[in-house]
């Protein structure tokens, strides 16, 4: 017998859900009704996976379901929230048991780890897309926003840039690695971790914030941008791992950390006065921010490059992602 709608949402998602107090009604209702905290504002952040697109066929359907939610608690993080709800849009072309039980595993193992409730969506036929709303929610007034770098400003990341880049590289035959850095690749491509902690403790000091979504150019160029400034990297500090540093020429590493998208570390901009205070906050972290260079008056905004004291310019074949380019596959939105 066909199955339809209302079943496969009961099946996979409606019972696996975390539960919050705050959702007065969830799955099951013509609309999710949830209660915020008082004096609180809400940030909403959508994000769609398209196959053949932002992954392809070969993508474990567990991981599809992580990197659908993980991609929005980014944006979520960058913006200095706490993750609570999401919705999720899923159209399918045929209804595949499996597929649906390793999908729906990865987005409620996610969902669980951040406490985050999926309370509500849509279930449509189709070309295989996944479509992810989440809400979060924060102090009134201290969302960090993307605008407020200034000349003077140090510019840090989370972690190691590189790795997801190098992960699809692998994925896709175009590169190999030894066994001990091939886990540690595909895992950073498949299963991203964002930020979420770094992201609620930077609220009230960062002057700005992204999640490195699209490769670090292309992102700390729209925080630049936003603010009229210029950004100087000193490429040396770049936080680069083992797995890309033992792949890889410097040359073609950098151009990799500079570039690749999927990421989802945070980029942010800190004033001077503050750099002691984050550096105390974020001492229980595994991961801490390193500092990769400072903000500069450009008026239009931009970045500049150095390595070992020198000039340096990208190489030609290396560009950020850009969802209307031919060719592309894999990366998050702008």
């Amino acid at each position: 017998m066909p199955r339809d709608e209302f079943s496969l949402i009961n099946e996979y998602f409606t019972h696996r859900s975390a539960k919050r107090g705050d959702v007065a009604m969830g799955i099951g209702d013509d609309g999710a009704v949830v209660r915020p905290l008082p004096e609180h504002d809400l940030v909403i952040v959508t994000d769609t996976l398209v196959e053949g697109v932002h992954f392809d066929k070969t993508t474990p359907p567990r991981a599809i379901g992580h990197k659908s939610v993980a991609v929005n608690l980014s944006d979520l993080a960058a913006m200095g929230a706490q993750p609570c709800w999401v919705s999720l849009a899923l159209t399918l072309p045929n209804v595949d048991e499996d597929w649906l039980q390793e999908f729906s595993g990865g987005l409620d193992e996610i969902c669980s780890y951040y406490d985050c409730q999926l309370i509500g969506g849509d279930t449509t036929r189709g070309s295989l897309t996944i479509t992810v709303t989440a809400h979060g929610q924060l102090p009134s007034g201290s969302a960090i926003p993307r605008s407020g770098a200034k000349a003077g400003d140090w510019i840090y990341v989370s972690g190691s840039l590189g790795d997801a880049g190098l992960g699809l590289k692998v994925t896709q035959d175009k590169v190999s690695t030894t066994g001990r850095h091939l886990q540690q690749v595909i895992e950073r491509l498949h299963f991203p971790t964002p930020r979420v902690a770094l992201g609620q403790t930077l609220r009230g000091i960062a002057s700005s914030c992204i999640d490195v979504s699209d490769g670090l150019l292309a992102d700390l160029g729209h925080l630049m941008t936003e603010a009229g400034t210029v950004g100087q990297l000193e490429l040396d500090k770049l936080p680069l791992s083992l797995a890309l540093t033992e792949t890889l020429k410097v040359d073609e590493a950098l151009a990799l950390a500079l570039t690749a998208g999927d990421d989802y570390e945070l980029c942010f901009t800190l004033p001077e006065e503050h750099r002691g205070r984050m550096e105390t906050l974020t001492a229980h972290l595994k991961t801490r921010p390193v500092c990769i260079g400072r903000v500069a008056n450009g008026g239009q905004g931009g970045i500049q490059l150095r390595y070992q004291g020198e000039e340096w310019s990208l190489a030609d074949g290396y560009h950020s992602f850009n969802h209307f380019a031919e060719g592309e596959l894999s990366g998050e939105k702008g």
